[in-house]
């Protein structure tokens, strides 16, 4: 039966220039490039420029998906780390992008973020908020990672990539069939950024490195996204009415090798269904499914119209997983692209900020 459905028709890629490898890690780490990949399937990562932001990576991305799609947006979702606390940073996406005036909202998900911004594009459409949602996963986490950490340091680089999707029917290829979501903050301390929020502000005394950074407990984290993703999969397999042994296209959020691989395991999926390349990006959180799509695209590896199964795990704690049928779209790269440069705004003589009140309301 043909109904309506959000189908993704335009895929973008942005990554940085600079490569670090794991040997370049281990010259200032206790490390090797034996230990990273045995733990982590990572060969190199990327890593922005000192001055280039998650926006600037989350433009490009965003500029690139609708080049593949030959359209304009009328709403953007970005799901991402911010540029800075407040405000968002879609709005500043948004206008860079020359969208004035279309709704726009940050999804703060982690490494699930953009399984939960496609989950909100569809029900946008669905709801006729609007047509054709433009969905951004960005991320700078070697800007929040303490990178004397080899815990973490080895683990993230830093990219963006992005999806237009469309009113069509669900019989196009790109169109979303089923999700699954799922969170449980009684995890919440497994992963996270401890200051910077109002529970433990960054002003008022010195932070240790543990409260500025991004800090993760692995063991605890891996026996949960294992058996998180993959009870989501089989819920999001029967809710589309797929068998796992007619999936043609597995990606998951690009964690950990050793996580991907026990999950695929678990769910009986063969080794030639199974696309992704953390190898060559490590893990670039909510960037690092639209990138894998990308990349899996670019090499022409899934046929479009291929049944396949997006899946993320994530800080909050958080999950989840997506049925659809593989876009037919050829991905667009582009460089990360930075904004004009501000002008300073030079304060009064009486040393108020102009446009602010100097006494209190």
């Amino acid at each position: 039966m043909v109904s309506i459905a959000a189908v993704i028709s335009g895929l973008g890629a942005s990554l940085p220039e600079r490569v670090v490898s794991n040997e370049d890690l281990a010259a200032s780490l206790d490390t090797s490039d034996a230990w990273i990949r045995s733990r982590t399937g990572i060969v190199r990562r990327r890593m922005v420029e000192p001055g280039t932001s998650t926006g600037d990576l989350a433009v490009a991305a965003g500029r690139a998906a609708l080049s593949s799609a030959g359209s304009s947006a009328d709403f953007v979702l970005l799901a991402t780390t911010p540029d800075q606390p407040c405000p968002a940073t879609a709005p500043q996406v948004a206008h860079r992008l020359g969208l004035e005036g279309v709704p726009v909202l940050d999804v703060s998900a982690v490494c699930s973020g953009f399984g939960y911004a496609l989950a909100l594009a569809r029900a946008l459409v669905a709801s006729g908020a609007c047509s054709r949602p433009l969905v951004i996963g960005a991320e700078t986490y070697t800007s929040i990672v303490n990178q004397l950490d080899r815990d973490t340091a080895v683990i993230f680089g830093d990219g963006a990539g992005a999806v237009l999707l469309h009113e069509g029917d669900s019989t196009e290829p790109g169109a979303i069939h089923a999700l699954d979501l799922g969170s449980d903050g009684a995890g919440s301390g497994l992963i996270e950024i401890a200051a910077g929020g109002s529970r433990c502000p960054r002003t008022g005394g010195a932070l240790s490195c543990e409260q500025r950074y991004f800090r993760m407990r692995g063991r605890e984290v891996y026996g949960q996204a294992v058996r998180r993703m993959a009870t989501s999969v089989r819920t999001v397999l029967a809710r589309a009415g797929w068998s796992n042994q007619s999936i043609r296209a597995f990606i998951g959020h690009q964690a950990n090798q050793r996580i991907l691989d026990a999950v695929s395991d678990r769910l009986g999926v063969e080794t030639n269904y199974r696309f992704g390349n953390i190898a060559e990006v490590g893990n670039t959180a909510a960037a690092s499914i639209p990138l894998a799509m990308a990349d899996t695209t670019a090499r022409r590896l899934v046929r479009p119209g291929a049944r396949t199964i997006l899946m993320a795990f994530g800080g909050g704690l958080t999950w989840g997983s997506v049925a659809l049928s593989w876009p037919d779209a050829l991905p667009v790269h582009l460089p990360p692209q930075h904004p004009p440069a501000r002008q300073n705004i030079p304060a009064p003589p009486d040393g108020t900020v102009p446009g602010t009140r100097s006494t209190p309301l």
